[in-house]
Order: structure tokens, then C-alpha cells, then sequence
């Protein structure tokens, strides 16, 4: 008798990217007090060149960052020649009761696939309260983290966290008119505001940290973090998210780590020495990350799946700064899950 023969896997693919647009505002639109707002033109050049860029992506899911207003976002996608059910940037709406994002810009998210729930996260989880140097307690969010439970066409339902970590930026002190209050150019002073920043991005990565740990543990939902963490993927801040140093130590903590898609890249990956989201002062570095939680994690016990590939598209950083275009790679990941096989058929019996 024929020995009965297995069938091939099946899989279903899920394409996620995060950008980064640098500052996407309506033209006219004043967003920070020392920049000036596009014009109709220099608008015109931004959204019809981030529409190339999402046509290049072709993503099933976008996570963006540095939106000022929602409609400006809506209409680069519209550029972009393909169609999305969502398109949402929670805070930068612009409608009779908003005009956009105030004070800092927003993340939002832009999906095919269906959407189940979707909500802002402002207020840190309870206990992740710290004090920052001079200027006292930080509980919030300066770029609210947004949160989404989508659903692919089989029916299997996926976590989706976008963030906007806050940048290393020196935090000066600064009266309610936005006037400074202390001197930037003394050294000791940028120090010390460097560690202001420094504190208010590890307070937000514990934040963040608490609520991956809420998402993950006691359920097996795949749960994928993308986003602008301003700093590398083995910085403090970004284990503190990330946690994955633990599972050396300890297995059990791949329940709740999270784990770098371009590390764990399945063999058929092209790994090529262009892996960097930004360059500063002619450095490059990988800001911009896409994090998997274990069931995309080859011998993983709840693997579903795996990362096929990561691609880096940030050619346009070494064509000159130009805030029509955007200072940060764009990062894709493909991601793939395994699908039930149907049944084997056994051959009918031979005389």
C-alpha cells in the first residue's frame, strides 16, 4: 500500500511596515513655532511622494508616525493608488470639533484587514508613574501609543501596538509661553537636560512594557510593536519593551518578550548591510523597529508562524534632507502563518 504523504503547509501572509513621515500637516498649517508651514507646493510634494512610498511598501498594515493632521495622512494614501478600509490618526482628526494634532504630532495606523477594537493609549498603566529632574511627576504619553486588534481573512485575530518613543532630544526647561528658562548653551545644562529626556523615554518604555505584558500573558494572540523607539534595538529602552535578553535565562519568559523581525528572519532572508532606519551626524542607526511576540519565533511551543523578511527602504536619506520627503527608513516585515492542513486522503486499495 502507498504510504500516505503529507500535505504541504499552507500559509496565509500578513505585510506590516512603520513610518516614520516627519511632521505630515496640512499646508498652511503651523505645527511648531520655529518651522515654517508647507505651502500648497511643498504639501503637494510631500503626500504625492509619500503615496509612491506606500505603493512601494504595499502593506497590509501602516503604522505611522508624526501626523499633524489626519487628512493629510488620508490623502497621501489616496496617492498611493491602493485601498484601505481604515485610515485613523485618534487626536489629529480634522473636523468642526478639531483641528488636528496640538502640540505634538500623533500616531495612527492604516489597515486592510478588519478592525475589531482600536484605541489610544494616553494615561501609563497604574505604578508606572516617575519623577522626572525639575520637572516633577510624567504619567502620560507625550505621543499616545495606539492599539489595535485586527483580523486576517481566516479569521485568525492579531495585536497591533504602534509607538512613538520620545527622542534624546534635550527636555529644556521652558515657561507656559514656550520662552527658556535656563541657559541652553551651558554644557552642564544640556546634560541635565539630556537626562530629563533620557527618563521620560525609559518611564514610557515601562509603560509601554506593562501593557505588552497585559496583551500577552495568559493568551496566545500574536501581538506585532511597531514604531519610532528613538533608539537602538539592544538599547536599555528598548529591552525594557522588549524584554528579550530574559529568554536567555529563562524559556518561560518568551511568553511575554517580544523578539526583533530582523533577527529572526527565516534562511530564505536576504540580511544585507543596509539595515538602518536613519542616519545622524553621517551615523546610521536602526530607530525605527518591528517587534513579534514568540508565535512567530521558530521553536517557539506556540509558534504559528514565522518572519519571512525585513526590508529597510531609506535610499531617499542620502538624497538630501527635504521635509517634503522624511528623515527616517521605512521598515516592512512579512509575516507569515501556518494553516491548518485538511485531512490526508489515503489511496484507494490496490488488487
Amino acid at each position: 500500500m502507498t504510504p500516505v504523504q503529507e500535505a504541504p503547509a499552507n500559509y496565509a501572509t500578513l505585510t506590516v511596515a512603520t513610518c516614520n513621515l516627519l511632521n505630515l500637516a496640512n499646508p498652511g498649517r503651523l505645527f511648531y513655532p520655529n518651522q515654517e508651514a508647507y505651502t500648497p507646493a511643498q504639501f503637494e510634494r510631500k503626500i504625492e511622494w509619500l503615496g509612491g512610498r506606500f505603493k512601494a511598501l504595499n502593506a497590509d498594515v501602516l503604522a505611522v508616525q508624526e501626523v499633524w493632521d489626519e487628512a493629510a495622512l488620508r490623502g497621501a494614501v489616496s496617492r498611493s493608488g491602493l485601498h484601505y478600509g481604515l485610515v485613523s490618526v485618534p487626536g489629529a482628526e480634522n473636523n468642526p470639533a478639531s483641528s488636528g494634532a496640538q502640540g505634538t504630532p500623533r500616531v495612527g495606523l492604516v489597515s486592510r484587514l478588519a478592525v475589531e477594537t482600536l484605541r489610544s493609549l494616553t494615561e501609563f498603566p497604574p505604578g508606572a508613574e516617575v519623577q522626572v529632574p525639575d520637572l516633577g511627576p510624567h504619567s502620560r504619553f507625550e505621543r499616545p501609543p495606539l492599539l489595535a486588534t485586527l483580523r486576517m481573512k481566516h479569521g485568525q485575530p492579531v495585536h497591533v501596538l504602534t509607538a512613538h518613543l520620545k527622542s534624546k532630544r534635550p527636555k529644556f526647561l521652558q515657561n507656559e509661553q514656550g520662552h527658556p528658562l535656563e541657559d541652553r548653551d551651558d554644557p552642564k545644562v544640556a546634560a541635565r537636560a539630556t537626562l530629563r529626556s533620557l527618563v521620560m523615554r525609559g518611564a514610557e518604555a515601562a509603560a509601554l512594557r506593562s501593557i505588552v505584558i497585559d496583551l500577552l500573558r495568559g493568551t496566545h494572540t500574536p501581538l506585532v510593536v511597531m514604531g519610532d523607539f528613538n533608539d537602538s534595538p539592544h538599547s536599555v529602552t528598548t529591552q525594557l519593551v522588549a524584554a528579550t535578553s530574559e529568554v536567555a535565562y529563562d524559556k518561560a519568559a518568551r511568553d511575554v518578550a517580544l523578539f526583533n523581525a530582523y533577527e529572526y528572519q527565516g534562511e530564505a532572508a536576504l540580511k544585507k548591510d543596509v539595515a538602518y532606519s536613519h542616519v545622524h551626524q553621517g551615523f546610521p542607526e536602526v530607530l525605527d523597529q518591528i517587534l513579534v511576540s514568540e508565535e512567530f519565533v521558530p521553536h517557539s511551543r506556540f509558534n504559528l508562524g514565522d518572519v519571512r523578511r525585513v526590508d529597510y527602504f531609506n535610499d531617499h536619506l542620502h538624497e538630501g534632507r527635504d521635509a517634503t520627503r522624511s528623515d527616517h527608513g521605512f521598515v516592512r516585515a512579512v509575516l507569515r502563518w501556518r494553516l491548518p492542513q485538511p485531512p490526508a486522503l489515503t489511496p484507494a486499495r490496490t488488487a
